[in-house]
């Protein structure tokens, strides 16, 4: 061996630190891909993503074939240099040559492959699989070995098997990599997105018109002043009751009342006869649930009941499209008398307006997660009714309590430029 000349020597020393820097590098880019991507590609039938998402199905064989490769060439590394720097300098060679081997590998074979292959790791990955795709078919007996090993040495520690990969998002690592979309898809398609995922946390009890305020038609009532009240109705379906909300008889469509109103037989059975069955819905259903029952019952609306059977409020079909696609309407001064902004600044907002309203058309932090009103918020913070003019900070937001009738808050004072919130 002492024949063959140095520069054969040092050409063979410098392919296989190249060849170990390919192994190091393509398993960091192979590793570090991002797996949907590589799955988009590989259905559109790309070459180098196909195989390489075949590789990452047996991530087990992978990570052994690459192992087995790097390591085989970086012991025949180090005993190549190790024959040079005896040649060179005799015994001090051999420390020399650890010393330099050392910095080299370090540098050319791990550091600089795995920093390139992870800022680029799609072309480092696809070339690469085009590489292990044959070799691992060539050793595929010597990787079974390896891997029942490996196995058999767990199962004596104790250590359990996992199956595959799993490489599914939970809610809130979808909401993550959504929020990460900026840039790439328009803000008003991924706050869609978001209020997809979210219709999960949230129940048709954070969402409801409160009993209080449903607008019917009461069989029981006057029957002239019912005939008055029905054209000045703004909704296309209407709950009809007797006496009480209690008594729900069922819900008529305004399409089906306006010609019946036009003839003079108009009276309370013919409104009996245009009824549908009223569809209640248990409090506490997630929204994500009422949607696909809507749905598959063919239905717009639905009254939510507790566990007595109660009439706890309303909800309707486009209650929960507003959880996804926003309020129709964003201007909080178009929202009738629940908010008004007064020349200082500040909002005078209906005590019965919903929390979540408020912190979607004011973009405030208010507690969303205990009463669903601004009353039942204040309330519950003072653990008392208040009286007018009193003064208090929740979440750091200054609110002013300027009426108060039936032990109930009506109007409240919000000020958002005065403190930042979380001040209190």
């Amino acid at each position: 061996m002492n024949e063959i000349p140095l520069s054969f020597l040092f050409g063979a020393l410098a392919l296989l630190i190249l060849m170990s820097g390919f192994f190091s590098g393509s398993e960091t880019g192979l590793m570090s891909i991002n797996r949907y991507k590589l799955r988009h590609l590989a259905e559109r039938r790309h070459g180098g993503a196909r195989r390489a998402w075949e590789l990452l199905q047996k991530p087990e064989q992978l990570i052994s074939l690459i192992l087995l490769g790097n390591n085989f060439i970086n012991i025949l590394i180090t005993q190549l240099a190790t024959y040079i720097g005896f040649r060179l300098y005799g015994d001090a060679g051999i420390a020399i040559a650890t010393g330099v081997l050392t910095v080299m590998l370090l540098l050319f074979a791990e550091v600089m492959p795995k920093t390139i292959a992870a800022r680029r790791p799609e072309p480092i990955a696809f070339a690469a699989s085009y590489v292990y795709k044959p070799l691992l078919k060539l050793l595929y007996p010597l990787i079974l070995a390896i891997n029942a090993l490996v196995h058999g040495s767990m199962r004596l520690m104790g250590l359990r098997e996992r199956g595959g990969a799993d490489d599914a998002l939970t809610s809130d690592e979808l909401r993550i990599a959504v929020s990460e979309t900026a840039g790439l898809i328009p803000d008003a398609h991924r706050d869609m997105l978001l209020g997809i995922l979210d219709l999960e946390k949230i129940r048709v009890n954070d969402i409801m018109v409160p009993r209080s305020d449903i607008a019917g038609i009461d069989l029981a009532a006057d029957w002239e002043d019912t005939l008055e009240q029905i054209p000045r109705l703004p909704f296309t379906r209407i709950p009809v009751y007797e006496e009480s909300m209690d008594n729900l008889v069922g819900v008529a469509l305004m399409r089906k009342i306006l010609p019946l109103l036009m003839s003079d037989s108009f009276d309370r059975d013919s409104l009996r006869g245009i009824l549908r069955e009223p569809y209640f819905i248990p409090e506490g259903t997630p929204l994500t649930t009422q949607l696909l029952n809507f749905q598959k019952n063919r239905r717009r609306m639905g009254f939510v009941v507790d566990e007595y059977g109660d009439i706890q409020g309303l909800v309707t079909l486009e209650d929960i499209l507003e959880e996804i696609v926003g309020e129709f309407t964003s201007d909080p001064n178009a929202r009738g008398s629940s908010f008004f902004r007064d020349i200082d600044g500040s909002y005078l907002i209906d005590g019965a307006t919903p929390v979540r309203d408020i912190n979607r058309q004011l973009g405030t932090r208010l507690p969303d997660t205990g009463p669903r009103t601004l009353n039942g918020l204040i309330i519950e913070h003072l653990e008392m009714i208040p009286e007018a003019g009193t003064s208090l900070k929740i979440a750091g937001y200054p609110l002013e309590v300027m009426q108060v009738k039936n032990n109930m808050v009506k109007t409240v004072r919000l000020k958002l430029d005065l403190d930042p919130p979380g001040a209190d």
